[in-house]
């Protein structure tokens, strides 16, 4: 260190509090830090919020595939796109009970469960409703993924227990024409507002690598970390270019197809400093990036993964694959505390606990 290199400044408790306040300005200067830097700032809140060997291992399901009338321009399972994704009714409450069973057994404390649709209709409400309180019945977090939401749904979920209901914005508001036309962001940040108004927590995160600028990564986070309050959940996505999709078409065999991976763990990096209570969660297009990328990315403050073979109808990395990564890297799965309630459900016979459900 020179002499005109100013030592760096104890950190206060107070500089890590959440703020809403953030200016684009601010964001900028952040992704415009030397690389090292970013993530050193990164980890120093990520550590003053969360426990830094510690990774939450989350299993997502598609529980009603294809068939969406939204054009999201990344979605396989949009009608707009040519994919060969075939449409499916929604799942049986059982099989998807006994889903979440095995994810836990491999070690998921979260379920997320996810329907290509552009909004529910009431009469597949009771059975979204009935999956809820069986997984949770198990001990696990309960993650619904179902489209727009009226604040009369969301009040049904709330009610049923779900912890969190995922709506990601997936870019920057500038750029969200250009990739989803059926909706606007406005529509989101209504779907987000009758989620929190609901008492549910939010999970609220998007897709990098689509040919944005960092422009609109600045633009993206800056959406997410000015909202009344921070999403509890932020998943950070990497393109999976799909072959018949508008924009796996479009960006297929160019150098767009794949974001940088510096680019991608500076993205983890700013969310991680920007809402530092967030569960930063590293998602689609784990299956392409190294291990060293996915280490930066924890050490840059991500702290959840979707662990198992499919993400809806993408590929993932596999559960084999996390746990040797998690074993290199002196990581363990987070664990998560029962209720007592929950607690005595799992003592119960399992008829008594499906009848106390069926309650």
């Amino acid at each position: 260190m020179t002499e005109t290199t100013p030592r760096p400044e104890a950190r206060s408790v107070a500089s890590f509090a959440p703020r809403t306040d953030w200016t684009r300005e601010e964001i900028a200067g952040l992704f415009d830090l030397p690389f090292t830097e970013l993530v050193f700032r990164a980890a120093e809140v990520h550590r003053a919020a969360h426990k830094a060997d510690e990774v939450q291992l989350s299993t997502l399901l598609s529980i009603k595939t294809g068939g969406c009338v939204e054009d999201c321009g990344y979605c396989s399972q949009s009608v707009s796109a040519n994919s060969g994704v075939k449409a499916t009714k929604l799942m049986e409450v059982q099989a998807v009970l006994q889903r979440a069973a095995q994810a836990a057994d491999q070690g998921s404390t979260r379920f997320c469960m996810g329907a290509a649709w552009r909004n529910p209709k009431d009469r597949d409400m009771p059975a979204i409703i009935e999956m809820v309180k069986g997984v949770r019945a198990m001990g696990m977090e309960t993650c619904m993924t179902l489209g727009m939401l009226t604040p009369a749904q969301a009040d049904m979920l709330s009610e049923a227990g779900l912890d969190y209901y995922n709506h990601n914005i997936d870019t920057s508001p500038e750029r969200y024409d250009q990739v989803i036309t059926t909706r606007t962001m406005d529509d989101r940040l209504d779907t987000l507002s009758n989620v929190r108004m609901a008492g549910i927590n939010v999970c609220s995160g998007g897709i990098v690598g689509m040919g944005e600028t960092r422009a609109d990564r600045v633009g993206f986070i800056h959406t997410l970390a000015t909202l009344p309050e921070h999403p509890q959940s932020v998943p950070v996505n990497a393109l999976v270019p799909v072959k018949g999709t508008v924009l796996g078409d479009m960006l297929a065999d160019t150098p767009l197809a794949k974001i940088d991976d510096v680019e991608f763990v500076r993205t983890v990096a700013v969310a991680r400093i920007t809402m530092p209570g967030s569960m930063v969660r590293l998602s689609a297009g784990r299956e392409s990036m190294s291990e060293m990328t996915q280490a930066m990315c924890f050490l840059a403050g991500a702290n959840s993964i979707f662990t198992g073979d499919k993400l809806l109808t993408a590929p993932n990395a596999g559960d084999d694959n996390d746990l040797a990564m998690f074993a290199r890297l002196g990581l363990k799965p987070m664990a998560i505390e029962l209720t007592p309630a929950q607690v005595e459900a799992q003592r119960m016979p399992k008829g008594c606990a499906k009848l106390e459900a069926a309650e």
